[in-house]
């Protein structure tokens, strides 16, 4: 399953798909297809260009990013605060020697902030290698990111077997083994929030959102357009990227809602109990 959702996700992602479809269309021009070829090929290039510069991307990521409000402080202090993986460029941290970060990196910068304010919660990384075949965990190069901001090594719990979310919650809770009435934070980049807590909350382990990595002002962003093609490609990727996901675990089962979003902390403690 894990081969088939990174095969499966490459061509569902509208940047590839499109281009896909366009070099289907130049090959068939040399064919008695010529017509189709040319509706082919000028139709990708047409919705590569809408895509890239008009709203869809931003259209699609507000609604993902705004289903969770940041998360509130005054109801008490958690017990652990876990981070999701996705932020470390493990491959080229091993080649350079020192830790890379990409554009979801204030899933990282996040903890220096929380684990001040919470001196007694543990700080949970959980993220192995997401390529399909392998390669560097992301948890091997964070510890010493952490130990930067002051965060002392025994508050730091690291999980470096995952390859997707679902094995996030999966084996993050058999490393913690959450109690009922304890308080996990989730850290992830919030349109990446609705699918985790989902399947959080499918695999028993209650947590509450607090969503960082905004990519967009909220509504503020609905009709506005992108200054390259590039950039509304990749906002547009990474939000279907999410709604397909949200679809598909849904679909099979491994996640609690199509589309999850808040709840009072003590329904979710309470289904836990009931698991």
């Amino acid at each position: 399953m894990f081969g088939l959702s990174k095969l499966l996700g490459f061509f569902l992602l509208p940047s590839n798909l499109l281009i896909l479809l366009a070099l289907i269309g130049i090959l068939l021009m040399g064919t008695r297809y010529k017509r189709l070829g040319q509706i082919l090929t000028i139709g990708a290039v047409l919705l590569l260009t809408i895509i890239g510069i008009g709203p869809v991307g931003n259209a699609l990521m507000v609604p993902l990013e705004d289903r969770f409000p940041k998360w509130d402080p005054r109801s008490g202090s958690p017990q652990g605060i876990i981070v999701l993986g996705g932020a470390v460029s493990p491959d080229v941290s091993a080649v350079r020697g020192e830790i890379a970060l990409n554009e979801a990196a204030e899933r990282m910068t996040a903890v220096a902030k929380l684990a001040r304010e919470y001196p007694d919660a543990k700080i949970v990384f959980t993220g192995g290698s997401g390529r399909l075949f392998g390669g560097a965990s992301e948890a091997d190069f964070v510890a010493s990111l952490f130990e930067s901001f002051g965060v002392a090594r025994h508050r730091i719990v690291l999980e470096n077997k995952a390859r997707n979310t679902i094995e996030n919650a999966v084996l993050t809770k058999a490393l913690v083994n959450p109690k009922p009435q304890e308080r996990w934070l989730l850290v992830t980049s919030a349109h990446h929030m609705p699918r985790s807590v989902g399947i959080f909350r499918k695999a028993g382990f209650p947590v509450e959102a607090h969503p960082v990595d905004f990519r967009t002002r909220g509504a503020d962003d609905l009709t506005t357009t992108f200054g390259s093609i590039a950039s509304g490609l990749a906002r547009t990727d990474t939000a279907i990227h999410e709604w397909a996901g949200l679809l598909v675990y849904w679909l099979s089962g491994d996640s609690s809602e199509l589309f999850p979003g808040p709840r009072a902390a003590t329904t979710i403690r309470a289904e836990s109990r009931r698991r």
